[in-house]
């Protein structure tokens, strides 16, 4: 389901990302060795507790799949284990192997290279409950009201998309408003709770793909059909990444700007591209576009015109906000607006999956 620059993006992102963790490892691995035989991997290694976990869960969960199919190869060579039974208890059993062998590598095996690489002092997963708790009135009031909005928005939307004739485009602009709905306090107040919880709940979108992909009982199927509800021309009968996008995009640029703050919308490049300029170019293109920026294209220049003026509007009332909680400015309205205009006019001209490019490229101007 990827065409080529999206391909040489997943390509580059995960070759750094398992080099990072290659390179953590090996660094402990070769301890002894002298500082200066290492420095070239410390000065790249050197990341707090809730990256390590971050980093731990998405590995675990990126390898799985791999190992499970081996598994499952290496059961098929069996014939007196995969001949008896009926073709419901083979399902079941296929599922019962999968949920002890997800259980053993992300609760046992992924835990001991998080304490290995980060020097725990605990179990990791005892030590995200204690990092919850530790301001349980901020963070666990957020938890709530994330699972609220979560919980009243699917269903409503859910409900939509089986009862109404909106259109999916529509109805896919409906999370990038609720993303702006969840992320936008968690930025302002509680960063470092949100990288973490950026992590978990991509862990969740691979952990239901895995499941959706392999139909394992009793989810499978009932996932897979939420899911296509919501799919279009990006993603293919394998895959649906189009969640994927959103999420990474709204959650690379605050990966990235993590213990910076003299540019202070860059954490928000996501949050901005996509739930507010994506989905007001999208809305008012749909509505009220005329003047397409090719024959052949669906972008409109209205939708252009209303997705960069909605993004200047929001940094309009984002930037007193920021300021109120101390942030340091050195944002420019001049390059702040050539930024905007410069990321509008790609999202309208690019033909790559635009929840992945924009955010970035735009974060990238605004670091400028």
């Amino acid at each position: 389901c990827y065409i080529s620059g999206e391909t040489l993006l997943v390509t580059a992102g995960l070759v750094l990302y398992f080099g990072d963790i290659s390179a953590c490892t090996i660094a402990k691995l070769h301890g002894y060795w002298s500082s200066s035989e290492l420095a070239f991997v410390q000065n790249g290694t050197r990341k707090n507790e809730i990256s390590t976990v971050i980093q731990g869960l998405l590995l675990g969960l990126l390898l799985f799949p791999v190992a499970f199919k081996f598994l499952l190869h290496a059961l098929d060579s069996f014939p007196s284990v995969t001949s008896s039974g009926t073709m419901i208890q083979n399902e079941r059993r296929r599922s019962l192997i999968f949920f002890v062998s997800f259980g053993l590598i992300m609760f046992v095996v992924m835990p001991l290279w998080m304490q290995f690489v980060q020097d725990f002092q605990k179990h990791p997963l005892l030590w995200v409950v204690d990092f919850v708790f530790s301001e349980p009135a901020k963070r666990l009031s957020l938890c709530i009201y994330w699972v609220c909005l979560i919980y009243v928005s699917v269903r409503r939307f859910y409900y939509i998309s089986k009862n109404s004739k909106t259109e999916r485009i529509l109805l896919r602009k409906y999370y990038h408003l609720m993303a702006v709905s969840m992320f936008v306090p968690a930025v302002i107040f509680q960063p470092k709770f949100l990288d973490l919880a950026f992590g978990a709940a991509l862990a969740v979108f691979l952990t239901l793909e895995i499941i959706r992909v392999w139909r394992i009982w009793p989810l499978g199927q009932l996932v897979h059909q939420f899911m296509n509800a919501f799919t279009d021309h990006r993603d293919s009968e394998l895959l649906i990444v189009s969640h994927f996008s959103l999420l990474l995009g709204c959650a690379l640029p605050i990966w990235l700007s993590s213990g910076y703050n003299d540019r202070p919308l860059a954490p928000f490049a996501g949050i901005l591209s996509l739930g507010i300029g994506d989905t007001m170019a999208s809305m008012v293109g749909h509505k009220y576009g005329v003047l397409r920026w090719s024959k052949t294209g669906k972008k409109t220049i209205e939708g252009t015109a209303a997705g960069i003026t909605s993004v200047l509007a929001a940094c309009s009332v984002l930037l007193p906000v920021l300021a109120s909680t101390g942030y340091i400015f050195t944002q420019h309205w001049l390059h702040l607006f050539l930024a905007v205009i410069v990321s509008g006019l790609l999202e309208a001209y690019t033909a790559q999956l635009d929840n992945a490019f924009i955010p970035l490229v735009f974060y990238s101007l605004l670091c400028l």
